[in-house]
């Protein structure tokens, strides 16, 4: 435990990130001081918020900066501890960043959270457990607040957030239709999330032919729609959205590499009344406590359902992570570091 290998940001993406926005590095672990305690990682979370994160614009957060850590989520084991909170051989969660190995203040009120890997795996308090995991519930159950018999789309469906935003949907009787790229994905997202339906956004190459696609899934109109897409993708889930459907924007990946994603109709928010809200799942931290405490439940007891994509090394997370910005992953996208 002397060396600790890290990712750092070196340059912001022109266009789609590139295996040389990154390096890797190793540097010396220096000793604890008093109040510190070292985490070593052993899964890191990859999502696509981190795009937007590498670029240097306006955001609602501060840009990653330059020869710094790369951001994100991190689950691991306390190995050494100069901290009254916490003990070796405690698990937790926190914000660790793109490296093997991290010194945090044990102290510091929120900077880490303790998890247990027994009834729930490790590497689930990542996804749907985790940060991902609230989202869904937050978006889903706060924001668009379904009714049983009401039907709910959901974009990037077979993702981390998706698929859990389908299944707690299904739990409070909603009619569920998923969009996902490819054959595998949709067939996944019913016969294993349980979605009563999936459309193939891939076979659908315009917005027209997307919207035909939803109205033949979504016979009764749209009364909710969780996004994570954007583009085509909106534009046609609004012209089948219902009088006072709702739609919460989560995230929109068709315009992280920097291109504008303008809306095609926007007519149709007044026409229909429809109420749009954006959320960063971060600024609502009253709710995770609630949330964690339904999503790890429903984990424990079998009733809600994930899927992980795992690459193994601190030096493939650049690679996991492009691949992911082209949906090459199934499901929770995680680099194993130990």
């Amino acid at each position: 435990m002397t060396r600790n290998r890290q990712v750092l940001l070196v340059a912001r993406p022109r266009g789609a990130a590139a295996a040389d926005n990154f390096r890797l590095v190793e540097t010396e672990i220096p000793a604890l001081a008093d109040r510190q305690v070292l985490v070593r990682h052993h899964y890191l979370s990859l999502d696509p918020y981190m795009r937007g994160r590498m670029n240097g614009g306006e955001s609602y957060a501060e840009p990653q900066a330059l020869g710094e850590v790369m951001i994100g989520g991190t689950v691991g084991e306390i190995v050494a501890s100069r901290s009254n909170r916490y003990r070796v051989g405690d698990q937790v969660v926190g914000m660790g960043g793109w490296q093997e190995y991290q010194i945090v203040d044990g102290e510091c009120a929120g900077a880490l959270r303790r998890v247990d890997g027994t009834a729930i795996p490790l590497s689930a308090h990542l996804g749907a457990v985790g940060m991902p995991g609230v989202t869904a519930w937050y978006g889903l159950l706060q924001l668009i607040a379904p009714q049983s018999g009401e039907t709910i789309v959901v974009s990037a469906a077979s993702g981390a957030v998706g698929s859990v935003v389908g299944q707690l949907a299904r739990l409070r009787g909603c009619r569920v239709v998923g969009i996902a790229g490819g054959p595998e994905k949709c067939r996944a997202v019913v016969e294993e999330f349980g979605f009563d339906a999936c459309i193939d956004h891939r076979l659908h190459g315009d917005t027209r032919s997307l919207a035909d696609a939803l109205a033949a899934a979504c016979p009764d109109g749209v009364d909710g729609h969780f996004e994570n897409v954007g583009g085509r993708i909106l534009d046609a889930v609004l012209r089948r959205c219902n009088p006072f459907a709702r739609i919460a924007i989560c995230g929109l990946i068709a315009g992280y590499d920097g291109q504008a994603i303008p809306l095609r109709e926007p007519q149709l928010i007044l026409l229909r009344r429809l109420k749009l809200q954006g959320f960063i799942v971060s600024e609502h931290l009253d709710f995770w406590p609630p949330a964690l405490r339904e999503l790890g439940e429903l984990v424990a007891s079998g009733r809600l359902r994930h899927r992980e994509s795992i690459v193994h090394g601190i030096e493939n997370a650049p690679a996991a992570f492009i691949g992911l910005l082209h949906g090459q992953n199934f499901g929770k996208q995680l680099v194993r570091l130990s």
